[in-house]
């Protein structure tokens, strides 16, 4: 596991191909996070699978799925697949909330409201 990102209680990690995002993923370390998973992402070679591990985002916000969003166009850019996308169960009902879930690759289905 290589730490990519270790911001005021925010962390994001690699292991294989997962990219793992952990903390409160708020508009203060929203930038941070985004550009350092996109940072890792473009090292990819073109065609790889890799999946987006945000179980251990405890709160759920906007700026949770902007970042998301954001790993998203990266991976369109640089012709990656996303093979499974781990949603907390607060940042799975905000998705649903904001139709953002038909977007992803969703291992688990997003709880009901």
């Amino acid at each position: 596991m290589k730490v990519l990102l270790d911001l005021d209680g925010v962390h994001l990690e690699v292991d294989g191909s997962v990219l793992a995002a952990s903390g409160e993923a708020d508009f203060d370390a929203a930038a941070a996070l985004a550009a350092s998973g996109c940072e890792w992402l473009r090292e990819q070679p073109v065609g790889s699978a890799v999946c987006f591990d945000l179980c251990g985002v405890n709160r759920a916000s906007s700026a949770a799925l902007s970042v998301m969003l954001e790993w998203l166009r990266c991976v369109r850019d640089q012709r990656l697949e996303v093979e499974a996308v781990r949603l907390s169960p607060p940042l799975a009902r905000l998705t649903a909330m904001a139709g953002l879930d038909r977007l992803l690759s969703l291992e688990t289905p997003t709880p009901a409201l």
